[in-house]
């Protein structure tokens, strides 16, 4: 069941100090303009560098006929990967939380709550009192009551970590008000041996030929897609290096095509819906730096999560401290990020976040804020398992039916760059699904093979 038009609105009003991208150029928190989380309406303060905004929280009209729509994946279905992860996998995430943090036994004792309800109780709403509240209760309507086992994947993912920020009380005062429970998983990622020196390594290696130092970065970009700390691939296939030989593992390569596109002229604006903070962040930080540097766009819109979510989603605060990260590795990875720190001071690299982008809804939900910024990208590059899965509407699509068509709905050019994850797929030639399954069968979630799939 995918909800529509549900008319629930909540208005959160907010002052934002400093912005993100302040202190990522180092500098004081004045004259700066800020890119803070958008809702319906916001107005800015330049003198103090303080912005308010008005976040208006609501369930927009689907862009596509729901009958349309393919039947939704659910954790009710045997043997598939979407009861895995919520028998097996989300459990793990929180018990791995409570082991990581020094939470005090309120929130300890919350957090066992939650575990108890995801391994044998049932679906209860959401009851602190916060701004999105009405929102998620009443998306989450039709599954309370329901056992975490029968309800759509999506859905039960996204709200599982909402749910995860109630017991750690995330939106309360307080203090762990603001703390990222995934912080100390995150912070794995930034030593210098693991994504600092993964990124120093491949920029040393790049070719001087523009193409293919694209499509190097590119790829790079694609396979860090791997390093995802909710389902960790990467200790088993190794950090990206944009390397040829990972060509046999691209099931859809438009790579030329994409490049072809990017050459023809200048765009002027392109937006990357991040995924995963760590490695895969700093490698989508060095095709940014390719694509400006190459001047292929004028301006990188990188879009991010506004709350913790999935684990490893890259949010501003994790932009910031893998720039630092890189200063610290020193030689060519240093010099990346001094030139990152320029782009955003000349306002051609952006940091942007949406309330949507943590929530259960797919992007043919899209509220007309965030339609209209996307609509005005010259290209989107949506990075991720769980984007690919809200581009799709996370449904038991044909694994032929043709990307075009079942992202018809998006209102910009769009490239995905994805490892599988996940039971989805869809732009596969006839036979391909069934060849795949017979070689390998966990061909869809292992992470092994990904694309660079185009609708441009």
């Amino acid at each position: 069941m995918v909800l529509d038009a549900v008319s629930v609105i909540c208005l959160d009003t907010r002052r934002y100090g400093c912005d993100p991208a302040r202190r990522l150029l180092g500098t004081n928190c004045g004259g700066a303009r800020a890119h803070s989380p958008s809702g319906a309406a916001e107005w800015e303060s330049e003198i103090h560098g303080e912005t308010q905004t008005l976040i208006i929280y609501t369930v927009p009209p689907s862009q596509i006929d729901l009958a349309d729509l393919p039947p939704l994946i659910l954790t009710s279905e045997p043997g598939s990967f979407a009861r895995y992860t919520l028998r097996e996998r989300v459990p793990g995430i929180l018990q791995e939380t409570l082991a990581l943090n020094a939470f005090p036994g309120e929130i300890r004792g919350a957090l066992e709550e939650l575990h108890a309800e995801l391994t044998g109780g049932v679906i209860r709403e959401l009851r602190e009192d916060a701004l999105d509240g009405a929102f998620w209760n009443a998306v989450s309507a039709p599954y309370i009551g329901r056992s975490w086992l029968d309800v759509p994947w999506y859905w039960a993912e996204a709200y599982f970590y909402r749910r995860l920020l109630e017991a750690t009380r995330y939106f309360q005062p307080g203090p762990w008000q603001g703390v990222d429970p995934f912080g100390p998983k995150k912070a794995t990622e930034l030593v210098p041996e693991a994504a600092p020196h993964a990124v120093n390594a491949l920029l040393r290696r790049l070719p001087d030929d523009p193409a293919a130092r694209f499509e190097m970065l590119l790829h790079a970009s694609l396979w860090g897609n791997r390093t995802d700390l909710s389902y960790e691939v990467a200790s088993r296939l190794g950090r990206p290096t944009g390397a040829r030989d990972e060509r046999s593992n691209l099931l859809v390569d438009d790579t030329a095509d994409l490049w072809d596109f990017l050459r023809t002229r200048t765009r002027r604006r392109v937006a990357i819906l991040a995924d995963n903070a760590g490695t895969e962040l700093l490698m989508d930080l060095a095709l940014v730096d390719c694509l400006l540097g190459q001047d292929l766009v004028a301006e990188v819109h990188l879009h991010l999560k506004p709350q913790p979510f999935f684990v490893s989603d890259a949010m501003p605060q994790d932009v910031i401290a893998g720039l630092d990260a890189l200063e610290r590795e020193g030689d060519v990875a240093r010099a990346l990020a001094q030139r990152l720190r320029a782009h955003l001071a000349r306002r051609r690299l952006h940091l942007f976040t949406h309330w949507h982008y943590a929530t259960s809804l797919f992007y043919f939900q899209l509220p007309d804020d965030l339609h209209g910024v996307l609509a005005g990208m010259d290209l989107v590059l949506v990075k991720g398992d769980a984007n690919y899965r809200r581009l799709l509407g996370d449904a038991h699509w044909p694994p032929t039916t043709s990307f075009a068509r079942a992202t018809s709905y998006f209102p910009a050019p769009i490239v995905a760059l994805r490892t599988l994850k996940a039971e989805i797929m869809v732009g596969l030639r006839p036979g391909e699904a069934e060849r795949l399954q017979a070689e390998d069968p966990a061909w869809l979630v292992n992470g092994q093979r990904g694309i660079v799939q185009a609708r441009l």
